[in-house]
């Protein structure tokens, strides 16, 4: 196929896009470079820096495109509560532009990079699709109404489209991990410890009704993602919306996640206990039970230890030049 990425300098899309190249796709890459790395843009993809509103459609009017995977998007939850006309412009705006441009070019294929951001609070878990979606901050917000964007125009224009809503993605494929400026993904962060980066990790909260007091998340494999979003290409039917939670379907305390650090790097990792954060739930975990029966799609590297020994390799050989030095 051949195929748009979206995105496709950040953590995820390059992950995808690097895959997609294995298997033989051809892939070209829009990405303004604003949070995603230039290096991280695989060999073989054609690259288009630009803006996804800017230049989709001139892209797309090349011809041939098969399909779309959009990552593009601004994706902090705190900035998204200070700065959310940012959020609704170019996460909003941008993909009705990109989804105009694929209607005027005759490309009927799109996967779509949600989050589980769309349901807020749950009130309980595992996390089916069908349960209420009630988000709580700008970014949840614009993503589910993209996600309701998607759906009308699937219905009215016979776009088969699939939206994949992640839980906690981790880990690192090859030579392609997280490593962002701003980061606020817990492996991530533990692992800038470890480095150097950061004196010491803060727990917030040892107080939770969970086995050991600290939060559970459920951690996805990036490389496992990626799989999910081949898979969706591969099924997509016009005129269906799809929606899929990804996630493993268990659940890791952050002093498990810590402690594994600990293991994997060698390094003592101080920690220290913080008040629990505003409208951080105890225990958030997915339900992928729709992806496995619909979308063929099964997460194989859900062992913590393998998550996070393939996110400090990737980190470890970047080095000094991993994340920005925030302490």
């Amino acid at each position: 196929m051949k195929l748009l990425i979206t995105g496709g300098a950040g953590y995820v899309g390059s992950v995808c896009a690097t895959v997609l190249l294995e298997a033989g796709h051809d892939v070209t890459v829009i990405d303004n470079f604003t949070t995603g790395n230039r290096e991280a843009v695989p060999a073989g993809a054609r690259l288009v820096e630009g803006d996804v509103a800017d230049v989709a459609d001139e892209v797309l009017a090349d011809g041939g495109f098969d399909g779309v995977v959009h990552f593009a998007a601004r994706s902090l939850v705190g900035e998204s509560m200070v700065r959310p006309e940012e959020y609704w412009q170019h996460n909003v705006v941008t993909t009705l532009r990109l989804l105009d441009a694929m209607r005027a070019h005759g490309v009927d294929n799109l996967v779509f990079s949600s989050t589980a951001a769309t349901y807020g609070e749950p009130e309980q878990v595992p996390i089916t699709e069908d349960m209420p979606t009630a988000p709580t901050n700008p970014y949840g917000a614009t993503k589910l109404a993209i996600d309701h964007a998607i759906t009308s125009y699937a219905a009215a224009h016979g776009l088969g489209a699939t939206s994949l809503r992640y839980f906690n993605v981790a880990g690192a494929y090859g030579e392609v991990g997280e490593n962002r400026e701003i980061e606020t993904h817990l492996i991530p962060l533990v692992l800038q410890v470890a480095l150097g980066h950061r004196e010491k990790i803060s727990v917030f909260g040892d107080d939770w009704p969970t086995k050991d007091g600290t939060a559970v998340r459920d951690y996805i494999h990036v490389r496992d993602l990626a799989d999910a979003h081949v898979l969706a290409l591969e099924s997509n039917t016009p005129g269906t919306h799809r929606i899929f939670n990804l996630g493993s379907g268990d659940g890791y305390s952050v002093a498990e996640v810590i402690a594994a650090c600990r293991e994997v790097t060698g390094h003592p990792i101080p920690a220290e206990n913080a008040p629990r954060r505003a409208g951080d739930p105890a225990t958030l975990i997915a339900s992928s039970e729709r992806a496995h029966e619909e979308l063929g799609w099964r997460p194989s590297r859900t062992d913590l230890r393998t998550i996070v020994e393939d996110a400090w390799a990737f980190t470890s050989r970047l080095g000094d030049r991993a994340y920005s030095a925030r302490r």
